[in-house]
């Protein structure tokens, strides 16, 4: 069964950093488009990083480009968003995602439409003050 469980979220001020964890079971984040997606109240789901290791490519929103970077680490079965230089408009609710088997591609990761995303996790919070 596939599962996603993030962690790391909370409130920072502008400027700090944060590192958000999800963890991944049931499949092997390696072999998954796997992507970080945020939600703000009033506002769509939109996407943030996206990372495939198979095939060693990543993509950013313009709005992080230079501030976060994704990395996966197959041992740990783990993908982590770094997040640095936060801004209040960072604030929103964080969500893993994971393509279904198969579905995996750097088109994927380079188009970051949530709905190539099947998996998704309960998400975590991050709260930026100005």
């Amino acid at each position: 069964q596939v599962q996603l469980e993030e962690s790391g979220g909370g409130s920072v001020q502008a400027g700090g950093s944060l590192r958000l964890s999800c963890a991944a079971s049931g499949f092997t984040v390696g072999t998954r488009s796997m992507g970080w997606f945020r939600q703000a109240p009033g506002k769509e789901r939109e996407a943030v990083a996206t990372i495939y290791t198979g095939g060693s490519c990543t993509y950013f929103a313009d709005s992080v480009k230079g501030r976060f970077t994704i990395s996966a680490d197959n041992a740990k079965n783990t993908v982590y968003l770094q997040m640095n230089s936060l801004k209040p408009e960072d604030t929103a609710l964080y969500y893993c995602a994971a393509t279904r088997y198969g579905g995996a591609s750097c088109t994927t990761v380079k188009r970051q439409n949530p709905a190539d995303f099947r998996y998704w996790g309960q998400g975590t919070q991050v709260t930026v003050s100005s």
